[in-house]
């Protein structure tokens, strides 16, 4: 008998993926497909890129079979009831019906929506690096920052969707001005972009998350003392995270989590400063066990997840 599969996509801020995963949490080689976003992508050529993703995938499909559901990860906020889509960092997309969109490539087929932040949450509790955790935080640091709660071993996604959302806790200052109208957001300061435009605000002359990471290893002061501010209030976040909702585990994700080991470094001195609170120094921050597949992995979760408890 063949296991069952569930398609997963990932919509975020620079790309958009799909694969096919098993209930172990495993991809299907040759399933997985990518294609880039973007802040200047129109709303017609993002619809084309989900297609071509999707439609790749189910290429992959044994003969004559179907997936047993469809989960869907986005950046947010989400409409969970109407299930749309505004990622702050794709303008093009405001109450985007992604999940209609999803459903026509996929007929008859269930699709569940969620975001990628607790997708992230639920793959790093089933089967990444908060196996085990009752109660989880699952980060992504990226072109944005995002998060989700797993609370007493079960998914907190809140009423619309948009629990978890630690990107958009205030860690800074007026200085640090975010697109979703606050300022000194966990996004706006800790984010690839957010970092990158601090340090050339004073001086660095690279342009991406990339160039900071070399400059990092080579001992940039610039590039050390941006990846320390970064992961401060990385830590400072997850403290306060913490102290709102008694973690066990923060599980950080995402292309920009991975600039340097320092990051994670400087987010644990930070937790660490919280002398008086045992219950929130206890708190493990870890990097993903997942690498770059857990957002698909985390989508595939909703789909896996659900049918054991159905």
């Amino acid at each position: 008998m063949t296991a069952p599969l569930a398609l997963a996509v990932d919509f975020g801020g620079t790309k958009v993926e799909a694969a096919l995963v098993d209930d172990g949490g495993r991809l299907v080689p040759g399933s997985r497909a990518r294609r880039g976003t973007g802040a200047d992508a129109a709303s017609a050529a993002l619809d084309r890129a989900v297609a071509e993703v999707v439609r790749h995938a189910l290429r992959a499909m044994p003969e004559q079979t179907a997936p047993v559901g469809v989960g869907i990860g986005s950046a947010g906020p989400l409409d969970l009831a109407a299930g749309t889509v505004s990622p702050l960092n794709v303008p093009a997309w405001r109450r985007h019906p992604l999940v209609d969109r999803v459903a026509g490539l996929v007929p008859d087929v269930p699709v569940t929506l969620a975001l990628d932040g607790l997708c992230i949450a639920l793959a790093e509790h089933w089967v990444g690096a908060g196996r085990g955790a009752r109660n989880l935080l699952g980060m992504v640091v990226s072109t944005g920052v995002g998060g989700g709660l797993v609370l007493d071993g079960r998914p907190a996604p809140g009423p619309t969707g948009n629990a978890g959302h630690i990107g958009h806790v205030e860690v800074g200052g007026a200085d640090d001005p975010c697109a979703c109208g606050g300022s000194g957001c966990l996004e706006a300061v800790a984010s690839g972009p957010g970092t990158v435009r601090w340090a050339r605000a004073h001086g660095f002359t690279g342009t991406t998350g990339h160039d900071l990471a070399r400059a990092h290893a080579a001992g940039d002061p610039i590039a050390l003392a941006a990846v320390d501010r970064a992961g401060t209030a990385i830590g400072r976040a997850i403290a306060s995270a913490a102290g709102l909702v008694d973690l066990d585990v923060a599980a950080v994700g995402g292309g920009f989590s991975r600039v340097s080991p320092a990051l994670l470094e400087a987010a644990r001195a930070a937790l660490a400063r919280r002398s008086a609170f045992d219950f929130v120094r206890r708190t493990r921050i870890v990097p993903s066990g997942l690498s770059d597949a857990g957002p698909l992995i985390g989508a595939a979760a909703l789909v896996h997840l659900a049918r054991r408890s159905d």
